[in-house]
């Protein structure tokens, strides 16, 4: 079988380095390398035969892992993807949009906290944005305009990736456990072709403290996948998941590729790859793309 290696870093020479480092440890790990490409400065794809994903992961990690380098290992054999889905919150933006709703109502602290912990798997997901929603009670609907305006921004690479994606006829869906008021307006930023997300319970004026039912969790985001993939009539191999926080994993590890990015321990360790010092290009070469076929714009 035959597999598919990248190294990624914004440090071209971090890659140089690693490159001995990391071939040895496939020669090891019973791989042989049969091509070398340069996708980009600071980005070398490279082609194995032999050995197994998961020793060739391992060894490739653990040779590079003292440098700013991101590394991906998968069968070689349909790396491009038709499908991505992606979490919002701390992926494609660089925010927690309920952290700062919760700065203007004077409970950031208090919000955050949960948020961290239920990131990290440590409190179930619904119950935790119930409690953090009620903290919003009474927040004027004029807040989450300003909120978007001033707080919400994206990612570095967010929308080369989805635009590059979508311009090689790959769908694009932004799926969070957060709130449709942000997800359509990053959609919109960033060039997805649908979203799913939680809705805020107002009425008319301010927030009521409620979110609606049945919330958009871990469960919800792994059948956004499944739905997503099975209304293309591709499999989920066919499928690329980004994400970071806990209500990530189940779609993250059911996808073709599932990739951490800046994630939490409970979900890096257990992504098919991290992307822990690149943007998020990266995975654009993850699936093969060179740098002049990026979509512009």
């Amino acid at each position: 079988m035959r597999f598919a290696l990248t190294l990624v870093s914004p440090e071209p020479e971090a890659v140089d380095a690693a490159r001995s480092l990391v071939e040895h440890a496939v020669h090891q790990a019973g791989g042989h390398i049969h091509e070398t490409r340069y996708l980009a400065p600071g980005c070398i794809d490279k082609l194995i035969e032999g050995g197994t994903v998961v020793d060739l992961r391992a060894a490739a990690e653990a040779a590079a892992a003292d440098l700013p380098v991101d590394v991906c290992v998968q069968p070689a054999e349909g790396r491009k993807k038709r499908l991505l889905i992606a979490d919002m919150d701390s992926t494609i933006i660089g925010c927690e949009c309920i952290d700062e709703l919760a700065d203007f109502a004077g409970v950031k602290a208090q919000v955050a906290e949960i948020t961290e912990r239920a990131m990290r798997g440590e409190l179930a997901f619904e119950g935790a944005l119930r409690e953090r929603v009620g903290m919003l009670k009474g927040l004027s609907l004029d807040v989450l305009q300003r909120c978007f305006d001033e707080r919400v921004r994206l990612n570095p690479g967010a929308r080369t990736l989805v635009t590059t994606m979508t311009a090689h006829g790959a769908r694009a869906v932004l799926v969070s456990g957060g709130f449709e008021f942000f997800t359509s307006r990053v959609a919109a930023l960033a060039g997805f072709q649908a979203n799913r997300a939680n809705r805020l319970i107002e009425d008319g004026a301010v927030l009521a403290g409620s979110v609606g039912e049945p919330i958009l969790g871990k469960e919800a985001k792994l059948e956004a996948l499944q739905q997503e993939a099975a209304a293309q009539g591709i499999s989920l191999s066919d499928a690329l998941a980004v994400g970071d926080g806990a209500n990530d994993l189940m779609m993250i590890k059911a996808s073709g590729l599932g990739v951490a990015y800046r994630a939490k321990p409970v979900v890096a360790a257990e992504a098919h790859a991290r992307v822990d010092h690149s943007d998020l290009t990266a995975l654009l070469y993850f699936q093969g793309y060179a740098a002049e076929e990026f979509a512009q714009g």
